[in-house]
């Protein structure tokens, strides 16, 4: 250690420095220079040089902030948030719903597996399989019995404790009604309401409680060639499912209002199939002298006796036409109902037309 150059007691003595095994002198008698900081972790004393022992604080760290914490923890939250999600998708799925609610993002618009408004599933929305796994059991059979015989028609269900929508040529002149549902369940059914001039009918089934109800769509929002789904009855074949598309839209379609000729409907008793009447000319059959006509929906999904009253669903499972009347070029042509079948000339009452009818059924009316 070099000696002071200063007389004694000048001024005070200063302590050591160093880390215990070196110490320097005292500062000079000059105010002290300050130390230049060289690099990182380094600092040199003017006049001392740049290393060895004549260096103030040689190698001496220099003090500094450590932003390596703080980036540390910025990064804890996204650490925390893939462990998360890798622990959600192990045990079942579900990332989307945790992360969703880690971050705040609305996830759970369709947490519940269904398309708004329908049961149909969301895996298989826009499917006929989805559609017809979802509206088949609010479709029902229909069995009426009259002086005429027993015909065979389909109708749909609409609420909880059973009123059941159909086509008033479906019921028309019964004296007992017989109601099957997807179930295989059967009740015992009462005319509620009929309205010939829509050829639309409402039947209560006696006794039902909690039954699977349809969703009423919108047939004003139906476009041409829209996908369609039919389920009915045809000859007595309870849920039956076809497909096809929004043929036509606003068909003047005219059909008897009275039972009589063509009541049966696929009928077991032998009655042909139900005569309607377009474009001036009639199919399956004589309408007769008391006839109504509606703007109806065309469609090529297949329609068979026993269609009628049946649904007519889009790919939301939405019902959006009751079917009421089909071309068969058997009946047309004089043959019987045996070989009759559907040649991809359907048509539906529009549900708007049934929405707008129901609270007028509903009041017992009939016409």
């Amino acid at each position: 250690m070099t000696e002071s150059q200063r007389p004694s007691g000048e001024y005070p003595m200063y302590p050591s420095y160093g880390n215990g095994d070196a110490s320097y002198p005292p500062p000079p008698s000059h105010q002290p220079a300050q130390p230049i900081a060289t690099g990182p972790g380094t600092t040199v004393w003017p006049g001392q040089g740049g290393g060895g022992n004549g260096g103030y604080g040689s190698g001496l760290p220099q003090p500094a902030p450590e932003p390596a914490a703080p980036r540390r923890r910025a990064r804890r939250p996204v650490a925390l948030l893939a462990a998360v999600a890798i622990a959600a998708a192990v045990v079942g799925g579900g990332t989307a719903t945790v992360i969703g609610q880690l971050t705040g993002n609305d996830a759970n618009s369709t947490g519940s597996g269904v398309v708004p408004g329908t049961t149909v599933a969301q895996s298989s929305k826009g499917t006929v399989a989805g559609v017809a796994q979802a509206v088949s059991p609010m479709i029902v059979e229909i069995n009426a019995t009259s002086n005429a015989g027993e015909s065979t028609g389909s109708g749909v269900v609409i609420t909880s404790d059973g009123e059941v929508v159909t086509n008033n040529h479906v019921i028309s002149g019964a004296s007992s009604i017989k109601v099957t549902l997807s179930t295989g369940k059967t009740y015992n059914a009462k005319v509620v309401g009929t309205d010939s001039g829509k050829d639309l009918a409402l039947i209560k089934l006696q006794g039902a409680s909690g039954l699977k109800t349809a969703t009423l769509g919108d047939s004003s929002a139906l476009a041409v060639g829209d996908q369609v789904v039919a389920i009915g009855s045809p000859e007595g074949l309870t849920g039956t499912v076809t497909s096809g598309i929004v043929s036509a839209l606003d068909r003047d379609v005219t059909v008897a209002k009275e039972d009589g000729s063509g009541q049966g409907q696929g009928g077991r008793g032998g009655g042909e199939q139900w005569p309607f009447e377009f474009g001036g000319r009639q199919f399956n059959g004589d309408t007769g002298n008391s006839t109504t006509t509606y703007k109806a929906i065309q469609t090529d999904a297949s329609l068979n006796p026993g269609n009628s009253g049946g649904a007519l669903i889009n790919m939301n499972g939405e019902i959006i036409g009751i079917n009421s009347a089909m071309y068969s070029a058997s009946s047309s042509g004089g043959s019987s109902s045996a070989g009759a079948g559907s040649v991809g000339l359907g048509f539906a009452i529009p549900v708007n037309t049934l929405k707008a009818d129901l609270d007028t059924l509903r009041a017992g009316n009939s016409s």
